[in-house]
């Protein structure tokens, strides 16, 4: 078992419950193994490299060939394992390259703030050295002062996380009045980001926040948030809202949304269903699972998310299938109530679940996280939903939390919300 220094209290809890585990290798040098650890087995990575020759012929392996397994977070789930073979890595990597996806090139200082273990770092740390770019790696300083130091220090000029780092690390600029130095875009993905949040980026720091989707079964990458020639003429509020939308494919996948029959359904982004994609990087079956595979019987992979698309090809995520709230007979978004409650001045973080109502089935419940210093009354941020969306999509209920739970990949943990709040009822 290898492991990163920052998890050596974790591995010596663990290890005596491994008892069949015959190394544990440290990912440093043999000056950080602690003196007096009783771990059975525990060595340096260094030591076990110095241990060997250097004269080592890599062998030529078939590029069908596994290369790496991800699992994917299980927010609403057990955790599924993909196993991504050489071939789909390279060409991943070759995908999200080029211009209208990530644009990648040897003029960047690419730092994801995104870990390897979710979907191998989006891809970038095989984009980056494919592109001669430099990579800069974060480690475990994943706090807001951390990264803005590595950000300056290292000349970052592109980035990558999910919306609950740039929130924090909007926060901390704004406390400091604080601004970029080389940092000029961004990507952000995992969940759905607001577009208030794009907006301060792009006012406030200078930095362009695009919009991406993917999941752990695409390797990840699927669409990108470019805009077309078209676009160039829109108002800053129609532009935003073009790229508040997940994006395009990128070249290499497909994707198409259907409705409860299985027919595909037009792309007018209006009509919204199941969302299905399919590429040479998208998952055929899960590794191991015994379970009944998410492809269609020709080939297209259920993604769990449900979509529009408009004729220009912008992909929209209006929910995960089963965080879709059913009310009344219509279907509510929580994504896009989450988008607007976070527009609030004094909203930090937010998340909507759908709680049970003895007349419409499904009500939507909004949990809302302060912002420091900020005072703001349950009626409040229900007010301010008034006008922007349907009465019917209105919250019925507004509660405060002092933080919201988190998968290890920031997402929101909306399994644990809804355990938190069991029991909750509306009229």
């Amino acid at each position: 078992m290898f492991f990163d220094l920052t998890f050596l209290p974790l591995v010596e809890r663990l290890a005596p419950l491994c008892p069949k585990v015959e190394k544990w290798v440290l990912m440093a040098g043999p000056q950080h193994l602690p003196a007096a650890s009783e771990m059975p087995g525990l060595c340096s990575y260094e030591d076990l490299l110095d241990a060997e020759t250097a004269d080592y012929e890599w062998p030529m392996l078939d590029e069908n060939t596994a290369c790496s397994l991800c699992y994917t977070s299980g927010t609403t789930d057990q955790p599924k394992g993909v196993l991504y073979s050489n071939r789909s890595t390279v060409l991943h990597a070759l995908g999200i390259s080029l211009p209208d996806a990530l644009n990648c090139s040897a003029l960047d200082v690419v730092m994801p703030v995104v870990p390897m273990f979710h979907v191998n770092a989006w891809g970038l740390p095989y984009a980056a050295p494919l592109n001669g770019a430099k990579l800069v790696l974060p480690g475990a300083g994943m706090d807001a002062a951390s990264l803005y130091e590595l950000f300056e220090t290292e000349g970052v000029t592109f980035s990558a996380g999910v919306p609950t780092i740039w929130l924090g690390l909007l926060q901390f600029m704004r406390e400091g009045q604080r601004k970029f130095s080389t940092l000029r875009r961004t990507v952000v993905g995992g969940s759905s980001c607001p577009p208030a949040l794009m907006k301060a980026f792009e006012e406030e720091l200078g930095v362009t926040i695009m919009h991406a989707w993917g999941m752990t079964e695409t390797s990840p990458l699927g669409t990108a948030g470019h805009l077309k020639p078209k676009h160039a003429a829109l108002s800053p509020a129609d532009s935003l809202a073009v790229r508040a939308k997940q994006g395009r494919v990128v070249f290499g996948v497909d994707m198409k949304i259907v409705g409860d029959d299985g027919q595909e359904l037009p792309h007018d982004g209006v009509a919204f269903g199941d969302l299905l994609v399919r590429g040479p990087w998208v998952v055929r079956d899960y590794f191991r699972s015994g379970q009944p595979g998410e492809l269609t019987a020709d080939g297209w992979f259920r993604t769990g998310d449900v979509a529009t698309i408009d004729p220009d090809g912008f992909m929209q995520i209006t929910d995960r299938s089963k965080d879709v709230i059913k009310s009344g007979g219509e279907w509510i978004s929580s994504i896009d109530l989450e988008n607007l409650a976070v527009a609030h001045p004094a909203v930090a973080e937010a998340a909507v679940i759908g709680v049970p109502s003895a007349k419409w089935s499904e009500r939507p419940l909004l949990v809302v996280v302060r912002r420091p210093g900020m005072d703001v009354s349950p009626q409040e941020p229900a007010r301010f939903f008034r006008g922007k969306v349907a009465k019917f999509c209105e919250p019925d209920a507004v509660e405060f939390v002092e933080q919201l739970p988190h998968t290890a990949t920031g997402k929101l943990l909306k399994t644990q919300i809804r355990k938190d709040f069991a029991g909750y009822s509306v009229a």
